[in-house]
């Protein structure tokens, strides 16, 4: 601890698994202090505690409030503390002064100081922080059905001939996975017993994983529903692309100030490349690549029935413009109604 008391105090936190760095600084950029506390709620609060001895906290800023950081930003916000999400360190700077946690922490402190840092972080205690986590046990148990079904059709190829051809017979994909489920391998006495063996454990876990989906998606059309019941009424947006935008933009929309931040934290805004005489712009590549396909399948609908973009893609088709680039356009345009209905209802000085 230290016994001078500032006016003004900026913390920088360097997040760890087991261990959080912090250091202080004053509003002129002096070093007054570096402090390592467990990451636990007695750390937190011991933390919390330095901080305040040091003088008063104009904010908190906090590397990896999405991992790491997520339980000290939690802690923080309760107690009305500003938070800032800081990015990890330029690899240039880094390479030339080095690396530590208490330089990581410092250099955390001088962004906010300095204004580079400005983005707050999610609260990550309300429905969208529901929804994630439903979202990513959804999302991997989508993902191990696909592989369980793969590895079935590979088994049921390779079968013995007559197993084969007996399960070929059957019509229906949920009626040919009850029907291995129901095996009766016995004992493990020739191919192919080994092989209904295999298939069984197979089928029987594709319909685990299917019923449990199935409950994943109840739960999160409940949640969405309630959270954002005008998105759903437009055409083509569906219970897991709203999550995907909830997901995004936190359990506060104020925090999205604008149609165009949306769409370059969808990574739907195009980047500028212009050199010289030559004025272009190039394709986005970043932002949230999940919030970008979810766009990219509202898009795919709304080309196939949607009777204004049916329009506008033949409008823009007649003007030379690709598929491509009227995919892309149709993104931007369905970020800006998403804004409208999400954030900005939600936020006062947002604008368009």
């Amino acid at each position: 601890m230290t016994d001078i008391n500032i006016s003004g105090v900026i913390i920088g936190v360097d997040t760890h698994k087991s261990t959080h760095v912090a250091v202080a600084i004053d509003l002129h950029g002096a070093k007054l202090g570096t402090y390592s506390a467990p990451v636990n709620t007695k750390g937190y609060s011991a933390l919390e505690e330095w901080a305040s001895s040091i003088g008063m906290v104009e904010a908190f800023g906090i590397e990896g409030t999405g991992s790491y950081g997520a339980g000290l930003s939690r802690y923080l916000h309760a107690r009305n503390y500003r938070v800032i999400e800081v990015t990890r360190p330029n690899r240039q700077l880094r390479y030339q002064h080095g690396k530590s946690d208490s330089l990581d922490a410092e250099g955390a402190a001088r962004s906010v100081l300095s204004g580079q840092a400005i983005a707050e972080p999610k609260t990550q205690n309300g429905s969208a922080e529901m929804i994630r986590h439903l979202k990513i046990a959804r999302d991997t148990a989508v993902k191990s059905r696909s592989q369980a079904m793969i590895t079935l059709k590979t088994l049921i190829i390779n079968a013995p001939a007559t197993l084969r051809d007996r399960l070929d017979q059957i019509k229906g994909k949920v009626v040919l996975i009850r029907h291995i489920a129901a095996f009766r391998p016995g004992p493990i006495s020739s191919t192919t017993a080994s092989a209904k063996s295999a298939m069984q454990a197979l089928a029987r876990r594709w319909l685990m994983l299917h019923e449990e989906i199935q409950v994943h998606d109840r739960q999160l059309e409940m949640l969405v529903e309630a959270a954002a019941p005008q998105l759903l009424e437009s055409h083509g947006i569906a219970t897991m692309t709203v999550a995907e935008m909830l997901i995004l933009v936190g359990d506060e929309p104020s925090r999205i100030r604008s149609e165009a931040a949306l769409a370059k934290l969808c990574g739907v805004c195009p980047i500028p490349a212009s050199s010289g005489k030559t004025n272009r712009f190039r394709l986005n590549r970043g932002g949230n690549r999940q919030a970008n396909a979810a766009l990219y399948r509202v898009a795919i609908v709304r080309m196939r029935n949607h009777p204004p973009t049916l329009a506008y893609v033949s409008k823009r088709t007649k003007e030379g413009k690709s598929k491509s680039e009227i995919i892309r356009c149709l993104k931007r345009y369905i970020v800006r109604e998403i804004f409208a209905k999400l954030c900005k209802q939600k936020n006062p000085v947002a604008t368009s």
